[in-house]
């Protein structure tokens, strides 16, 4: 499982000319999902996500968690983060997992950051045409992928 958190001020996912998901200050995370993620990749990205240290603290240095500013959560599922570009101009996306798999590991994910933030989980739409917009705060992007740990 990958993820990409983006620490923002305003994020929101539209579907279909309708918004389906907005936070203010908080993190927009994109996931995407491989065959051989597991429920324990789910729990250990999970407590990363709301845990990272990434917002200000009064002295001005990143030592706040999303938990700690109560800040939100757009989660959003992205099987792009799984491209193979060694061949070729043209990704590869074998690696992603099919819908009948990714679907209940992207369930799991929602569940998962609720249990541990208390707080419902914006998302957008899984499979579907999404327009996302954000405000990245720094900007903070931070890149985990949860079968090398890093």
């Amino acid at each position: 499982m990958r993820v990409v958190i983006q620490r923002v001020t305003y994020a929101s996912v539209v579907v279909n000319e309708q918004i389906v998901g907005t936070i203010k200050n908080g993190l927009l995370v994109l996931v995407g999902i491989e065959d051989a993620d597991t429920d324990e990749d789910v729990v250990w990205l999970s407590n990363k996500i709301v845990n990272i240290r990434i917002f200000n603290d009064e002295n001005d240095v990143m030592n706040k968690s999303v938990t700690d500013i109560d800040g939100d959560i757009l989660l959003i599922s992205q099987f792009t983060l799984h491209a193979a570009t060694k061949k070729g101009n043209r990704p590869s996306y074998i690696k992603a997992s099919k819908p009948e798999l990714a679907v209940p590991m992207y369930e799991k994910m929602i569940k998962q950051l609720e249990n541990d933030t208390n707080k419902k989980i914006q998302t957008g739409i899984f499979g579907a045409d999404m327009k996302v917009s954000l405000l990245n705060d720094g900007p903070v992007t931070i890149w985990i992928d949860s079968k090398n740990r890093e």
